[in-house]
């Protein structure tokens, strides 16, 4: 699993003429972009929220945790593309729809267990991501 985490002051998700997630935090959120390849577990979801919500990126060094910052959860198949021949990408190491979902929805679960405001896009659809990054501060997850 990889979750490419960027600090923000806003961001929303909108699939057509619709709003389907938004965070508004005080200060700052969090985007979480979800990628899902094979051999993932719910305890692989349980563990990199965890980390998430404990990653210490925000202002003064605290966290979403600290500061009960709200995380914007968007799943994201393409951050398991291969681009190492060619021009046209390759999605193989990418799970399957059947298989990354119910883990990108373990991920926002244990979120919200951990005590976040989770919002989410909408898995599988065309989605627009708007966000303003705060720093920049953008990392990568793995586990």
């Amino acid at each position: 699993m990889r979750v490419l985490v960027q600090r923000v002051t806003a961001a929303r998700v909108t699939v057509g003429d619709e709003v389907v997630g938004r965070i508004n935090p005080a200060t700052q959120g969090l985007v979480a972009l979800v990628g899902v390849t094979e051999g993932d577990t719910e305890t692989t979801a349980k563990t990199l929220a965890d980390k998430l919500w404990r990653l210490r990126i925000l202002d003064g060094e605290r966290s979403a945790a600290d500061l009960d910052a709200p995380i914007l959860v968007v799943s994201q198949f393409t951050l398991y593309a291969d681009t190492s021949k060619g021009r046209r990408p390759s999605w193989s190491a990418a799970a399957p729809g059947r298989l990354a979902e119910p883990l990108v929805d373990q991920f926002a679960s244990t979120l919200r267990e951990l005590g976040a405001t989770v919002d989410t896009g909408r898995f599988g659809a065309h989605m627009r991501v708007e966000l303003v990054n705060d720093g920049p501060v953008t990392l990568m997850l793995e586990s």
